[in-house]
């Protein structure tokens, strides 16, 4: 077995997914390992080169006869403890970076010295390197990935030229769709995507390109040709350590220490990263910048906001509009400044584009308003970290006249500096809240909740619910007419991760259920 937990591969096995090995049918006569190393860095090789290789597999449970296996060490498994078991599922060949990984002299062993960059130079080679045939575009930060690549997508396409999407919530490929298990998959899925991509005619992908993704060497040898950052605030202290070190992830899809220079870099100038991030920028890429500063490239001002969405005036490089969005929140304007930047970049006319907004599709679980009938709010959103909880809750607060109630939690196993902080803003801001699980994982609630509860400010304004379906239905009795319900933290999720455990759990579901039970 060889899988990274962290980003919540485990959701393949609820979806009946097997590994990156659903996304194509199996070839029956593939390159030899010999042809799909040729010109890679091997330290050593024993046994058969000339081998058919009919899968490239980092997880040995999903080894089938004809497969070479990567063994990847991820943060809490290490794949060369399962090499044994790769070989008696069939594995044709093992790849490893250290040598003597296996007694069984039958099959064919790699070493090489850096095993995430030979697969993707191998996966490269195994897919046809569809990277060379679209234009990628790759989008960072921690809030607002999915809502810009998501928007820029639906500016982008047109009829009959597609556009690829990998993202959180599932993998657009052309011709057809996939549920996503990764936010910025492992490299040799990304490959297999982008392939089937370039297969049903896409010219453009657009990918969510998340910190681990950048410094696992996910997305190595992908070469985007537009890159763009969009923030950074507190978020994955517990793999990165520091914000400084999360900082230093992001910076390489933009610096060149990831072996490529974009073309085009796209930068919020609004946020403080960001602007750091211009003053390491090295000569040669094209730069555009977005925000509400005045030297912003694409900038918006005179923004107004009520319940039905956002007006504001564009002014972009040649012009300006006034623009409305059914987008709700200032941040979500910054979302839609770095989309039409994309935009932009590709060469799209903007008047022509800006005629698409009010006709996008709104996207699962954020801001996603729930609407039976009941004469009060609820939306369920996506919001997890401290920065998102802040916006999300401050522009409710700024449009509802009644009550801001809420419901949120904090992941088990991940940040645990992030959940008094949490507490904090959701208090501060709304009425009453209950908070409750959210991906507990493998850490007991219990200890979750003791750290959530150093940020409690009003101890009689909040109460901790172990089971969240009853704390969204609390939460929904409580609600008075022209109140405003947040459910806040997994939003387009359909799943509550316990333990070693995936059970069902769509918060949208959840409370429509909820709600037409009240009638």
């Amino acid at each position: 077995m060889s899988y990274d937990l962290h980003d919540n591969i485990q959701v393949s096995t609820l979806l009946g997914l097997k590994g990156h090995r659903f996304l194509e049918p199996e070839k029956l006569q593939g390159p030899t390992i010999e042809e799909l190393f040729r010109g890679i860095n091997v330290i050593r090789n024993e046994g058969n080169l000339k081998l058919p290789v009919t899968h490239l597999i980092t997880d040995s449970r999903r080894v089938i006869p004809g497969s070479l296996f990567f063994a990847l060490r991820g943060t809490r498994t290490d794949g060369r403890n399962y090499v044994e078991e790769a070989v008696g599922r069939g594995a044709i060949g093992v790849v490893s970076d250290i040598q003597e990984v296996c007694s069984q002299k039958s099959v064919t062993l790699i070493t090489v010295p850096d095993i995430r960059k030979a697969l993707a130079q191998v996966a490269a080679h195994y897919y046809g390197h569809p990277q060379k045939d679209l234009v990628i575009t790759g989008v960072t930060g921690t809030n607002g990935k999915t809502t810009v690549t998501t928007t820029a997508q639906g500016l982008l396409s047109e009829p009959g030229k597609p556009v690829g999407l990998v993202g959180t919530i599932h993998y657009d490929l052309g011709g057809r769709t996939l549920p996503s298990f990764r936010t910025t998959p492992e490299a040799v899925d990304n490959y297999c995507l982008l392939a089937q991509m370039r297969d049903y005619g896409c010219t453009d992908a657009i990918m969510e390109m998340s910190s681990h993704g950048i410094d696992q060497q996910r997305i190595l040898g992908l070469e985007p040709k537009i890159a763009v950052f969009l923030n950074l605030s507190q978020d994955h202290m517990d793999y990165h350590g520091s914000m400084e070190e999360y900082f230093n992830a992001k910076c390489r899809l933009f610096t060149g220490e990831l072996g490529f220079l974009p073309e085009t870099i796209i930068i919020n100038r609004d946020d403080p990263y960001g602007c750091r991030l211009l003053k390491k920028l090295p000569q040669g890429p094209g730069v555009l910048t977005f925000g509400q500063s005045p030297r912003a490239d694409f900038r918006a001002d005179r923004l107004g906001l009520d319940r039905n969405g956002t007006h504001f005036t564009l002014h972009y490089p040649g012009g300006e509009l006034e623009l409305s969005s059914p987008m709700l929140g200032h941040y979500n304007v910054s979302n839609l400044l770095a989309a039409l930047s994309i935009a932009h970049a590709r060469g799209r006319s903007i008047p022509e584009v800006c005629k698409k907004i009010a006709t996008l599709t709104p996207i699962p679980g954020r801001m996603q308003k729930i609407d039976c009938g009941q004469p009060f709010d609820v939306f369920v959103d996506y919001a997890h970290t401290p920065q998102a909880l802040r916006q999300v809750l401050s522009m409710l607060s700024s449009i509802h006249p009644g009550r801001l109630l809420v419901v949120f939690g904090c992941g088990g196993n991940r940040d645990q500096d992030k959940r008094a902080l949490m507490t904090r803003i959701v208090q501060e801001w709304a009425d009453f809240a209950w908070a409750t699980a959210d991906n507990p994982r493998r850490e007991l609630l219990a200890k979750i909740f003791e750290a959530m509860k150093d940020g409690v400010l009003h101890p009689h304004h909040i109460a901790f619910v172990d089971d969240r379906r009853r704390a969204i239905d609390l939460a929904l009795q409580s609600a008075r007419p022209g109140d405003c319900v947040l459910i806040a933290g997994k939003g387009h999720e359909a799943f509550q991760e316990f333990s070693d455990v995936i059970l069902p759990f769509d918060d949208r579901q959840v409370v429509q259920e909820l709600l037409r039970i009240r009638g």
